[in-house]
């Protein structure tokens, strides 16, 4: 009998190694021994110029853009011992998530590094779980609007050495320009620096590309005072009048429902403000908002941006078939268009189980038809009234808006179990 050959041992499992601004000389001596080990390094140019000459490994720098590359650079060294090197901390905004995400948590070997946030942090004097952190690295700046709010202290992680110009910049547009800003450089290493100012005052020139910029939110006293609820104030949106007003926007958002990392379908998106608020619930809410009219679909792109939701996903064209190949939704709203035919059933029949439709409307047509959809699938059926006081003469006297009627309803069945969105980018 010929014996059996030997099972050959499994390839080492990759090691991310996280490491900060004072390089070699302050990584422990378990991120070094796994660097003097690797027959390959990869990462990013800054980083590997970290590594002293007694690293032999290959060292192989990320291309750009980075996510798609990932597997065919861990498939052409597959079988060697390969350390990947990554800012700080590898899980926290790393390459570190899209490594887990190729190979499974089991297969990687984490080396974390003190992120940046944590050096921050006790720079500062801040507790690191009352600081809320927005990450600008391949993304961009509009996205921090959610975040401001008066009294709130933020850390942004920054793009590059223009980042600390482009936040003030959007500061002082958005009315936060008081806000003292507190830009830290090198965290960790010998160049450690602190440069301070405020907003409407930030006129330094760019200094090192790796810092983290520290705000403390201050609203000018003229400035619209943005909650963070559904219910904006209507000033806070640009809109030729088709806008879902505030009193019926809070309650429409009420009956969606949004829960973190769910995505909306917004049809008939008329000024955005229904998927906007919904995505300001959360940073990980998405939404894609349906609009026919490209001049309307462009007012939402900039309510979008101007409210911090920059990532909402604008489709300029006719639902129902302006709906073909989008993703899955968790929640419908229908705002318009009820009468096209096929749209609500197209709607009713891409919901998964568990998933949430409501639609409203101030005509007889579409009421009519809601009522027949009420009978036919059940849910909550109302009629939303407001009122506001207007001045009569020398006295004061309500004044009644249009009478919406809105219809939600829960799709029957047992949810799916919901999976993670994916990365945009990381701090590598």
């Amino acid at each position: 009998m010929i014996p059996a050959e030997p099972a050959l041992p499994p390839p080492p499992a990759p090691t991310v190694v996280g490491i900060g601004a004072d390089g070699w000389e302050g990584l422990p001596g378990t991120s070094r021994a796994a660097l003097l080990r690797a027959e390959v390094v990869i990462g990013g140019a800054r980083q590997l110029e970290l590594l002293p000459p007694e690293c032999a490994g290959r060292r192989v720098p990320w291309p750009s853009p980075l996510r798609p590359a990932v597997p065919g650079l861990l498939t052409a060294h597959q079988g060697l011992r390969i350390a990947v090197l990554a800012s700080g901390d590898p899980m926290f905004y790393g390459i570190g998530r899209a490594l887990c995400e190729e190979l499974g948590a089991g297969n990687l070997r984490v080396l974390p590094h003190p992120s940046s946030v944590s050096y921050a942090c006790a720079r500062l004097g801040r507790p690191l779980e009352d600081t809320e952190v927005v990450t600008l690295v391949g993304r961009p700046v509009a996205r921090l609007a959610a975040a401001l709010h008066e009294g709130r202290h933020l850390l942004v992680l920054s793009a590059g050495a223009g980042t600390p110009a482009d936040v003030a910049a959007l500061l002082r547009e958005r009315g936060f320009g008081p806000s003292p800003m507190r830009v830290l450089e090198q965290l960790g290493g010998e160049a450690e620096d602190c440069v301070t100012g405020t907003a409407d005052g930030w006129a330094h020139p760019a200094g090192d590309p790796l810092n983290v910029i520290a705000v403390e939110c201050r609203r000018a006293p003229d400035a619209l005072r943005l909650g963070a609820v559904p219910g904006l104030p209507d000033d806070a949106y640009e809109h030729d009048g088709q806008l879902t007003k505030r009193h019926v926007r809070a309650a429409t958002l009420g009956a969606l429902a949004p829960a973190p990392g769910e995505l909306l379908w917004d049809i008939g998106g008329g000024s955005g403000s229904i998927a906007v608020e919904w995505m300001r619930t959360h940073p990980s809410c998405r939404a894609v908002t349906v609009e026919r009219d490209p001049v309307r679909a462009g007012r939402i792109t900039r309510n979008a941006d101007r409210l911090g939701v920059p990532a909402l996903r604008v489709v300029t064209g006719r639902a129902p078939e302006a709906l073909a190949g989008l993703p899955v939704p968790d929640a419908v709203f229908i705002g318009g268009g009820l009468t096209v035919p096929g749209l609500l059933d197209a709607c009713w029949d891409v919901l998964p189980p568990g998933g949430r439709l409501v639609a409203n409307t101030v005509t007889l047509e579409s009421e009519a038809l809601l009522a027949e959809r009420y009978r036919r699938h059940g849910g909550e059926l109302v009629r939303l009234a407001v009122a506001h006081a207007v001045p009569v003469g020398g006295f004061t006297g309500w004044r009644q808006a249009m009478p919406v009627t809105q219809w939600s309803v829960r799709k029957p069945g047992t949810p799916p179990i919901p999976s993670a969105p994916p990365s945009s980018g990381e701090n590598r």
